[in-house]
């Protein structure tokens, strides 16, 4: 072998563990960080107050976004410390941080031994799970970045974005696993702890790996020419050549990326399992088997973005998501439950009130002790909330009408009409129609499930796999870890990681079972305008500017 063939074999060897150190190390993290919101349903009744289950699921997922509210914050403080001290140095302390955080989830006493305490301490380990994933994912995709040949940093860097998938997999599949080996009464007990603590595992992998690598060489030459930056935070917000990046980034890019991939993996597991009422294990197994077949498709548009650019490409799948999200989300109705497509075509449950459109009023009535002595005030539930609880605990979808001032609250379903609430009446009226407790396994058309998450992992795919690149390409080097944070974090963790709780929120409220959808129907319309006007194209920057 000639000296410079043996170069170049050395390089590339180079090149391939710097991609797949990086890329390792973020699976786990990532896999640290999904398997909250994999369990968030069993969250809501071992962390939080019983007696009302929509209520706790709601909390488990607004919990769950919490973690995602502080990733900016993350980015602010290691993006910076990324932009002195370096690039290895920062996401090996994140990687740390996550992993010390999970772990200890793994033995955090619950609800019904320690009281309040528990939510209180688990909300600090969700802060400081997003607080490292906020620094993460700027250092990886920076790192391996800035080690890549010119023309291949989409290919290259869409390795990390496939981190994300395969971490929310690994997530799957260890639970899958422990459900599988343990009976649903164990796991619900005390199985839920094995997927957390399995975290300190793959915490010694990833610092193991880590330790080996070296600083990047562009962050290695700037430094030694004493060019990084003085104020990172300062150059990067302040100044408003680069905040006008910043922002760009974020309304044409990062936000309607971020209800993408939520919305084709998260939303969508939420979907089948809260919603269609598929069991974990079949739900479990055709997340799976999509995101098995979507994953590679992340490297094929970094491939691909390569060549024809990032911006069209990211731009493309937000258009697609917008047209095609609610015809997808039906079809999944029909295709895993279709009893309940069927019930809600023939016989709609509709409930007529007079508080349409108006009841964010707020009712308030005195809560008393045993003394008759008032001690507080709560929210005074009213008929219409008393059915909307009624239906949403039953899995009932149903829609809201507008109904004449100061009549009484009614019930239709079908042909058949109930006035005012009455649980027994409304028993009687459901029970005829058909609306199923669960989804009937020998009738989940499991082929056309697959496909339809497929289709939604295509646009998970077009959207995240050049996002990296685009990022690194958008801003200089001196304040690149600081400045592509950011709006990446914004952009998933609140746009984003928040959907799961906005979508369920909204449909828990209004009943329709599809108009959470119009969420990330929204923002990746902005993304698509903003991105098409404001945004150019970057993969021929010079990223050593």
């Amino acid at each position: 072998m000639s000296p410079n063939a043996a170069a170049a074999a050395a390089l590339d060897r180079k090149h391939k563990l710097v991609v797949f150190a990086s890329s390792l190390g973020t699976v786990f993290e990532w896999y640290d960080f999904y398997i909250y919101g994999t369990l968030a349903a069993f969250f809501g009744k071992l962390f939080f107050p019983p007696g009302n289950e929509t209520a706790g699921f709601l909390s488990s997922l607004a919990l769950f976004g919490v973690g995602f509210s502080v990733r900016p914050f993350g980015a602010l403080v290691f993006g910076r410390i990324g932009d002195l001290v370096g690039r290895k140095y920062t996401f090996l302390v994140t990687i740390v941080v996550m992993g010390l955080a999970t772990a200890l989830v793994g033995v955090l006493p619950t609800y019904a031994s320690i009281g309040f305490w528990a939510p209180a301490l688990l909300v600090l380990l969700r802060l400081a799970q997003g607080l490292a994933l906020g620094g993460e994912y700027g250092g990886a995709a920076t790192y391996v970045a800035e080690h890549a040949p010119p023309g291949r940093r989409g290919y290259f860097t869409s390795w990390i974005q496939l981190t994300a998938t395969l971490g929310f997999f690994l997530s799957l599949a260890v639970i899958y696993v422990t459900r599988h080996v343990l009976s649903a009464a164990s796991f619900s007990a005390w199985g839920w702890r094995v997927p957390f603590l399995v975290s300190v595992l793959l915490l010694a992998i990833s610092i193991y790996i880590r330790l080996k690598l070296e600083e990047s060489p562009v962050f290695a030459e700037m430094k030694a020419q004493g060019r990084t930056s003085k104020a990172p935070l300062t150059e990067s917000f302040a100044r408003w050549g680069n905040a006008s990046l910043v922002l760009k980034a974020l309304f044409g890019a990062t936000a309607g990326q971020g209800v993408v991939w939520y919305a084709g993996q998260f939303y969508a597991l939420y979907f089948l399992s809260t919603t269609l009422k598929l069991d974990y294990e079949t739900t479990y197994l055709l997340v799976a088997s999509a995101l098995l077949l979507g994953a590679p498709l992340l490297i094929v548009f970094g491939w691909l973005s390569d060549r024809f650019g990032r911006k069209h490409i990211m731009l493309l799948g937000c258009l697609l998501a917008v047209l095609t999200y609610r015809p997808i989300f039906q079809g999944l109705t029909r295709a895993a439950n279709p009893a309940l497509a069927t019930a809600m075509a023939q016989s709609p449950v509709v409930l007529h009130t007079a508080e349409y459109r108006g009841a964010w009023a707020l009712t308030l009535e005195a809560v008393q002790d045993a003394a008759g002595k008032i001690i507080g005030l709560k929210h005074a539930a009213t008929t219409t909330d008393q059915a909307r609880n009624y239906l949403n605990n039953r899995g009932i979808p149903f829609h809201l009408a507008p109904a004449e001032p100061g009549t009484p609250l009614r019930l239709s379903v079908g042909i058949t009409t109930v006035t005012g609430f009455d649980a027994k009446a409304y028993e009687a009226a459901l029970a005829p129609v058909g609306y199923p407790a669960a989804a009937d396994p020998a009738r989940i058309d499991r082929v056309r499930v697959v496909a339809l998450l497929l289709a939604l992992m295509v646009y998970v795919a077009m959207v995240y796999g050049p996002i990296a690149a685009f990022l690194v390409e958008l801003f200089p080097t001196h304040i690149r870890y600081t400045s592509m944070s950011l709006p990446y974090h914004i952009g998933n963790g609140w746009f984003g990681g928040f959907l799961p709780l906005i979508a369920a929120s909204i449909v828990v409220y209004t009943g329709d079972i599809y108009a959470g959808l119009w969420y990330p129907i929204g923002i990746a319309a902005m993304s698509f305008i903003v991105g098409s006007i404001f945004i150019r194209e970057t993969n021929d920057n010079d990223i050593n500017a």
